[in-house]
């Protein structure tokens, strides 16, 4: 009979893990590839802090931002000031989730 319980207490709280709504979606930066600046934007579910990071592809942060996203749809400009040409990885992270998405400097 404890077996059991602790089976359904197991699978519940597995249930309630992924079944969690996401608090940002919709990430895509544009244009996609691009020359100087391209703007990430992002839906947010509510009002919350943020992170947006963009690393190279040997893993190394070389920019690194928090910021307040607001409900509904949040745009941020990037500009690749000396980053040289490449494929980059963005990401954004809250205190629930990390979203991550490629982009090209060319």
């Amino acid at each position: 009979m404890i077996r059991k319980i602790l089976f359904v207490l197991c699978f519940a709280s597995f249930l309630s893990v992924f079944s969690q709504e996401k608090s940002v979606n919709k990430l895509v930066a544009s244009p996609n590839p691009f020359l100087n600046t391209t703007t990430i934007s992002f839906n947010s579910t509510n009002k919350q802090e943020v992170l947006i990071s963009v690393k190279n592809v040997l893993g190394k942060t070389v920019f690194f931002k928090e910021v307040t996203a607001y409900k509904g749809n949040n745009k941020l400009p990037f500009k690749r000031n000396n980053l040289s040409s490449g494929m980059y990885i963005y990401a954004i992270q809250t205190n629930k989730e990390i979203i991550s998405k490629r982009f090209v400097i060319k």
